[in-house]
């Protein structure tokens, strides 16, 4: 499960290293372009969806980090 802020809602995934690659996904964060403008408006289900997506997308590039 996600971790979540003081609100309840799950916590985005920023590292503050934004920046997209050639296929619209963030090296930072591992977020597409339309998964970044789009988690303002999510629920946490959603939320949850993505965060799960970046986990697997974080794993097939190598590069490991804990969110």
């Amino acid at each position: 499960m996600s971790e979540k802020n003081i609100l309840g809602m799950v916590k985005s995934p920023c590292v503050a290293v934004c920046a997209l690659d050639e296929n619209d996904v963030c090296i930072g964060c591992y977020r597409t372009g339309d998964e970044i403008m789009d988690w303002g408006n999510m629920d946490n289900t959603q939320k949850q969806e993505v965060i799960e997506r970046v986990a697997e997308r974080e794993k097939e590039s190598g590069n490991l980090m804990t969110f």
